[in-house]
């Protein structure tokens, strides 16, 4: 199996880094990203490209994949609404439209986030704009599309979020986590679970489009 990673270098993405070198399964890991992640593995292949949102300059290196995992997003925290929605919505648009062109057998998995609004029309910017992009995504000609909505994410093997926020969440919330993961696992996931579940899907399928924490939480211990 072939894999493109986008976002390795954030919490998410290096947690399903791992899942994904660890997985026999696995024999390639393209990783696309704005900057080196300087990671070396006889599976990984790597391609800095500065614009994520158009690929036609790689377009030669992107054909023959089985599976796409988006883990690249940014938070909406100080962000106007047009410009969360260029970076979010544009920039993931722009690249799974490459993909879905070059590999229509991929099946295509988009981190999003619990509270995702999909009818678009609520009050929450980021919600809207994570609706929005998570039904354009469905609506592409891949074999399938998965989008998943972790709500607290606890990170299993040192895995550390780049944005400042995240890591001042992370402090905060951390201690909690895994009380969450214990008493309300529809809440919480980790980059473990979250990468096996990936992993899982691309290879069985899973009973519905939108895969909430709990839903995570499952597939990744079948």
């Amino acid at each position: 199996m072939k894999v493109i990673l986008f976002g390795a270098s954030g919490m998410v993405g290096q947690g399903v880094l791992r899942e994904c070198l660890a997985d026999n399964d696995v024999e390639k890991v393209l990783l696309i990203g704005r900057s080196a992640t300087g990671q070396q593995h006889p599976k990984i292949h790597e391609i800095v490209h500065a614009d994520i949102g158009d690929l036609s300059p790689v377009e030669p290196e992107l054909s023959g994949f089985d599976a796409c995992f988006f883990c690249l997003g940014v938070s909406s925290v100080g962000m106007t609404e047009n410009d969360y929605k260029r970076i979010t919505y544009e920039m993931t648009i722009g690249a799974a439209g490459t993909l879905a062109k070059l590999n229509p057998s991929m099946t295509f998995i988009y981190v999003s986030g619990m509270g995702t609004d999909s009818s678009e029309t609520g009050r929450t910017s980021w919600a809207r704009v994570k609706g929005a992009t998570e039904n354009a995504l469905l609506r592409m000609p891949f074999r399938a599309a998965y989008m998943f909505r972790p709500g607290f994410i606890q990170p299993m093997h040192g895995e550390q979020p780049k944005a400042a926020i995240m890591k001042l969440a992370l402090r905060v919330l951390g201690p909690v986590i895994p009380l969450v993961l214990r008493f309300a696992p529809q809440h919480a996931t980790t980059t473990e679970r979250m990468g096996r579940a990936m992993l899982f899907v691309v290879k069985h399928g899973a009973p519905k489009k939108v895969l909430e924490s709990a839903d995570i939480n499952a597939l990744s211990s079948v």
